[in-house]
């Protein structure tokens, strides 16, 4: 979708164009925070314009008493890693039971049939379990820390990169685990059951996966100090 074309004589919507571009992070409050500065553009400039409607230089005018782009980034692009931390923390704490819930049912399912899995995967899943139990534990701090006191307090810098680094260690474990579930269907004979936890964990992999690339991305992006 090409992107609309900023009139030439809008000083305040080619200011605000090139924020959205230099922001990372979720598009819902990327979004709101640009609607708000334009109102305060707006609202300023109305209050220098002589006229009822601003003009280009009041519209300048207000933009230089807001600030530039490269002032102005690096205190919403923190609020946008902070929210963006959080999303991924979120998704990883609430898929991570659920993973391990599929690989309760398969487990059950197989022992039922009167099979049991080789031991070498057995040693996989066990790994791989309480691999993603200390992603969902990391995930559950994280969560908390970049809350209310988050605002208040200074955030740790390498916080957001380590939210990253433990979704993309989660997307991991969910990545082998699709493959250890597949093993596990040669035993199973329930194969609706397990072709569907393969499936889901598959989904959960790469929702988890889009996710940690967003936060590690915006961690990487300078930020201004609460």
């Amino acid at each position: 979708m090409k992107a609309p074309e900023i009139p030439a004589d809008d000083p305040i919507e080619a200011h605000l164009a090139d924020l959205t571009a230099t922001l990372h992070g979720p598009a819902r409050l990327k979004t709101q925070m640009v609607d708000e500065l334009r109102e305060g553009l707006l609202d300023t400039a109305r209050e220098l314009s002589p006229d009822a409607e601003p003009d280009r230089d009041a519209a300048r005018q207000a933009i230089r008493q807001f600030g530039p782009v490269a002032e102005l980034a690096p205190s919403f692009q923190r609020e946008l890693t902070i929210t963006q931390a959080r999303h991924t923390a979120r998704t990883v704490m609430l898929i991570i039971p659920c993973l391990l819930v599929c690989w309760y049912l398969v487990e059950l399912s197989t022992r039922t049939a009167g099979h049991r899995l080789p031991d070498p995967l057995q040693v996989v899943v066990a790994h791989l379990g309480g691999l993603a139990a200390l992603t969902a534990m990391l995930a559950a701090v994280s969560l908390s820390v970049t809350g209310t006191l988050a605002r208040r307090l200074p955030l740790p810098q390498q916080l957001p990169l380590v939210v990253a680094w433990t979704g993309t260690t989660a997307a991991v474990a969910l990545g082998l685990s699709a493959l250890t579930l597949i093993a596990a269907a040669v035993l199973a004979t329930n194969w609706p059951l397990t072709a569907a936890a393969c499936l889901i964990t598959i989904v959960f992999h790469a929702r988890i996966a889009a996710s940690a690339r967003a936060c590690r991305h915006c961690a990487r992006l300078p930020v201004a100090a609460p």
